[in-house]
């Protein structure tokens, strides 16, 4: 069972590099009137203006940061790669703390 647990921990450990891109926080699309009385969205009750935003916690306070549409969607991915990077991270750790538990029990060697 260690071999195999190592292997998997390696295998993921190697994908970790793909994730340098990355960005955290959440991606946030807003829909909103912008007041203009000759605008389209004032003259439909469902005709919006999108606006994209990154809510993100740096350095313990909240920012949000207006990204323009052009960027939207790369935003969008880097902020998935980093939920996807906390899932293979979290995989790795779980695997770490069998193997400690195993050895803790003596069941294993290091």
């Amino acid at each position: 069972m260690a071999d195999k647990e190592l292997q998997a921990r390696g295998s993921l450990a190697r994908r970790l590099s793909s994730f340098r891109e990355m960005l955290p926080g959440s991606f946030v699309v807003r829909r909103r009137k912008c007041g203009k009385p000759n605008c389209k969205c004032a003259k439909k009750d469902d005709e919006f203006h999108l606006q994209y935003q990154l809510s993100v916690l740096w350095n313990g306070k909240h920012y949000t940061f207006h990204i323009p549409a052009e960027m939207a969607e790369e935003v969008r991915n880097r902020v998935e790669m980093h939920k996807q990077f906390q899932d293979l991270v979290s995989k790795i750790f779980e695997i770490n703390l069998r193997r400690l538990l195993r050895r803790k029990e003596g069941k294993e060697n290091p």
